[in-house]
């Protein structure tokens, strides 16, 4: 069971009539804010060697899942529909081959100056960077599995700071 930071017993993005808002920010401070998430992708070893090597059939695929990862931060409030447009002022997406998974461990960190939030914008970086790893690689094994996505830290912002407990394997 996962352990709630947030000692609020309610859903912020329900109003007192228990329909959906998009909650009001208007009166929070504007603070640095940064979230970090991670995932993975396992895949089979043969799989990781071939990309590592740069032989996949797509090209790049480690360029270019970095690459939507980081664009599609950019794109989170279009894409979910009650997350806030903000402004990102840094996004880093960094994905490590991993032999043991045997895949890839995917992290992003998200940085911004605003009224709430980037913990969105870097799981969705994390999660399309991992969907990208899986499209590119398709070709060359469908078996792969998406995992583990979460969010690892998260700074800035009147709730105050939240860092994940270390999962056990």
């Amino acid at each position: 069971m996962m352990q709630e930071s947030n000692s609020n017993n309610y859903l912020s993005h329900l109003n007192s009539q228990g329909e959906l808002q998009m909650v009001d920010v208007s009166d929070k401070q504007s603070t640095l804010r940064k979230a970090v998430a991670t995932g993975q992708i396992r895949m089979s070893r043969a799989t990781l060697e071939t990309i590592e090597a740069g032989n996949a059939p797509k090209g790049d695929v480690l360029g270019t899942a970095k690459l939507a990862g980081i664009m599609a931060a950019k794109q989170t409030a279009n894409l979910i529909p009650l997350c806030h447009p903000l402004p990102l002022h840094k996004i880093e997406v960094n994905i490590t081959a991993d032999r043991k998974l045997p895949g890839y461990q995917i992290r992003a960190s998200v940085t911004t100056k605003a009224e709430t939030g980037v913990e969105m914008e870097a799981l969705t970086a994390v999660s399309v960077a991992a969907l990208t790893l899986y499209d590119m690689a398709k070709a060359r094994e469908k078996s792969m599995e998406i995992a583990n996505i979460r969010l690892v830290s998260k700074t800035g912002g009147k709730s105050g700071d939240y860092f994940a407990v270390e999962k056990s394997n």
